[in-house]
């Protein structure tokens, strides 16, 4: 298990569309999975998708159970309590029409967030690390979270649904800060 280089918009890697995970899972995915929780609760971050790390695969992993409760500055989940959750070739079966608005943030878009409107609930069908397909819907911040994380698989990130100008300004800023 190791901490990963996040990818840093605007590299290339974060707009391509990610290609379906094959079961079984080989021993590189796996450790691609552990590798990403850990890159994750390093960063920290709620969650992490596979393009971020440079690998183009339909997995993504995330941990939103603490979200609605007190968050320490310095990362720190309170009393420790994980629950990472794995999400291996995510589908939408359906979303609402209702919308809700989160400001967002991204570890591909550091220190810079946005209010951008998505589905307030949503039906989802995945697989977990196991090779279990699973169904459920969710609603809120997981509801949002997983949005987020899953556009990462179709190379979207949160800017793209902020104005243009907005976008310009904030690439121009991540061109500046992060020169490669």
């Amino acid at each position: 298990m190791a901490v990963r280089e996040i990818l840093i918009h605007p590299d290339d890697r974060l707009v391509q569309v990610s290609r379906p995970v094959e079961f079984p899972l080989s021993d590189e995915v796996k450790e691609l999975i552990r590798d990403m929780a850990d890159t994750m609760y390093d960063a920290p971050g709620v969650g992490l998708a596979a393009p971020q790390v440079g690998e183009l695969l339909r997995i993504a992993v995330t941990d939103t159970v603490w979200r609605d409760k007190e968050v320490r500055h310095d990362g720190d989940l309170p009393g420790g309590h994980r629950e990472l959750k794995v999400w291996i070739n995510p589908e939408f079966l359906w979303k609402s029409d209702e919308m809700e608005t989160w400001e967002e943030g991204c570890l591909s878009v550091p220190e810079t967030w946005g209010d951008v409107s998505r589905p307030a609930a949503l039906r989802l069908r995945w697989f977990d690390e196991h090779g279990v397909q699973h169904e459920q819907d969710f609603d809120g911040f997981q509801a949002v979270a997983l949005q987020h994380e899953f556009d990462h698989l179709d190379g979207k990130l949160f800017i793209d649904y902020l104005s243009p100008l907005k976008r310009r300004m904030i690439t121009k800023k991540m061109k500046k800060l992060y020169k490669s």
